[in-house]
């Protein structure tokens, strides 16, 4: 199931709330407008955008408020429920043979196992199975790679960007010694460039970046447990000898809390019959 993500927009706030209450601190409000600059946003924004369009075919760019949108989202997976899954179907492919799982795909949400299922119930031999499963993971990974490389390139470029505005502001600068006045509010204007640069990477999309990069390290290591799944089903292992394997893959953590909601419907159970 999925919803909505609140850490990445939380957390850009709350950084961009701690720079401005800091410049605020010892600037005051006069002091804060002196750090907005309309031409070193521009040249930060606008060297970006021009830098992707060289670096990418438009069909990626195309991509990138649909990968955007997906850093402030979150699958919900239980991997207690997904072995739970497992577990039932491998009891009745058992009981009623592996055919009858035709009848509990209506139930199951994820396309992933669907189609492992489906494969097994054509009688697919377990290694075949296997190689086309890991198959489309490894295009799932190479997709989300191209489009986590947007993201990543904003990243370098956006400082660099911002380094090119602090230069072309210290050459203006320089033309203009005859006055030593502007001298200081100059250089402080052609810094912003390089701070606007350096937050944006930093704050934004480094991190929306590695946030992607995890997601689909999550995601593989789901479908890496379906396939394991899929396969034990598909071989007739018996299901309480697939629940210990696939309860490998839980941490301590959820082996704990799965204990505990077994030992909870044993006891409502026990007290029903009672």
């Amino acid at each position: 199931m999925r919803k909505r993500d609140l850490l990445t927009p939380i957390g850009i706030t709350v950084g961009f709330v701690m720079i401005m209450l800091a410049i605020l601190s010892n600037a005051g409000t006069e002091g804060f407008i002196s750090f907005i600059d309309v031409a070193s946003i521009l040249i930060v924004i606008g060297g970006v955008i021009g830098s992707l369009l060289i670096n990418f075919k438009m069909e990626q760019i195309k991509l990138t408020g649909r990968v955007l949108k997906e850093s402030f989202n979150q699958n919900e997976r239980q991997l207690t429920e997904l072995i739970n899954l497992f577990i039932r179907l491998s009891e009745r492919a058992r009981r009623e043979g592996i055919l009858a799982l035709e009848n509990e795909l209506d139930d199951v949400d994820e396309p992933f196992i669907k189609k492992g299922i489906l494969l097994a119930v054509d009688g697919i031999e377990p290694e075949v199975i296997s190689d086309i499963m890991s198959a489309e993971i490894a295009a799932m990974e190479e997709r989300h790679y191209r489009g986590r490389m947007i993201i990543v390139k904003c990243g370098e470029y956006a400082p660099a960007w911002g380094m090119i505005g602090t230069l072309i502001g210290l050459v203006l600068m320089l033309n203009n010694l005859q006055d030593p006045s502007t001298l200081g509010p100059s250089m402080a204007v052609a810094l912003l460039t390089t701070l606007y640069g350096t937050v944006l990477a930093n704050l934004v999309f480094i991190p929306m970046a590695s946030k992607l990069e995890n997601k689909t390290e999550e995601e593989v290591f789901i479908k890496q447990i379906i396939i394991e799944g899929v396969i034990g089903v598909q071989s007739g292992q018996n299901p309480r000898i697939l629940e210990e394997k696939l309860g490998a893959f839980l941490s301590s953590d959820s082996k704990n809390k799965k204990d505990m909601e077994e030992e909870s419907s044993f006891v409502g159970e026990g007290l029903n019959e009672a």
